[in-house]
């Protein structure tokens, strides 16, 4: 079954909180941060970020396409802070659930992941998690692209959010976007983290982060 809001497929990882659960927490680890200067806000932050229009969203999913990440971001009222990637060949190591068994039967040519910290002009940070996975086929990559939006089936592991020196984050499909070009399937998923984004501007975020090009 896929549950909808408003009037898009949310999916979660059958090994993830469900929606109405478990609240997400998302908690900053201030000594981490502080080291590295990138000015991300902790808990207690003004209630709300700023609110993308549509016509920043679709600005900002153009930008994407041509691979311009500060661009896209400007246009959907965000700045990035910073980011953390890894490469990996093996899908079925970094999945967990029905997605992981489909690598099992069909392996995955490659897995890029990056995780991004990106801020709102109220001071409060979100966290992104983008995953390009290349399949052998276009039509492995629909079956994928299928069966990781649907609940309960299980997805590609976004990487830990210590990389970026935060605690505390968690992904719970809630704010999620994704996308397949032939044997492409890019899934993007947000989670706060710092302060009090605006779940208007998380949703944003993923699906603005699931048109960018593979790295």
């Amino acid at each position: 079954m896929v549950r909808t809001i408003n009037g898009k497929k949310r999916p979660f990882g059958e090994d993830r909180p469900k929606k109405g659960g478990k609240a997400m927490v998302a908690a900053v680890a201030v000594g981490a941060l502080a080291a590295g200067g990138a000015g991300m806000t902790t808990g207690g932050g003004v209630t709300g970020g700023s609110v993308t229009s549509a016509h920043g969203k679709t600005a900002g999913k153009d930008a994407a396409r041509k691979g311009q990440r500060g661009e896209a971001w400007n246009r959907t009222g965000l700045r990035q802070l910073r980011q953390a990637a890894h490469a990996a060949t093996t899908c079925g190591a970094h999945s967990y659930g029905q997605v992981r068994q489909f690598f099992r039967t069909h392996p995955c040519r490659k897995l890029d992941r990056l995780l991004l910290a990106i801020g709102d002009t109220r001071g409060n940070t979100v966290v992104v998690s983008i995953a390009w996975v290349r399949m052998p086929s276009a039509g492995t990559a629909a079956d994928l692209k299928e069966l990781a939006d649907t609940d309960g089936t299980g997805n590609v592991e976004p990487l830990a959010a210590g990389a970026l020196g935060l605690a505390g984050v968690e992904f719970t499909g809630q704010y999620y976007g994704s996308r397949h070009d032939g044997p492409l399937v890019v899934i993007a998923e947000a989670a706060p983290g710092g302060g009090r984004p605006d779940p208007a501007t998380m949703d944003d975020a993923a699906e603005v982060a699931a048109e960018f090009p593979p790295p």
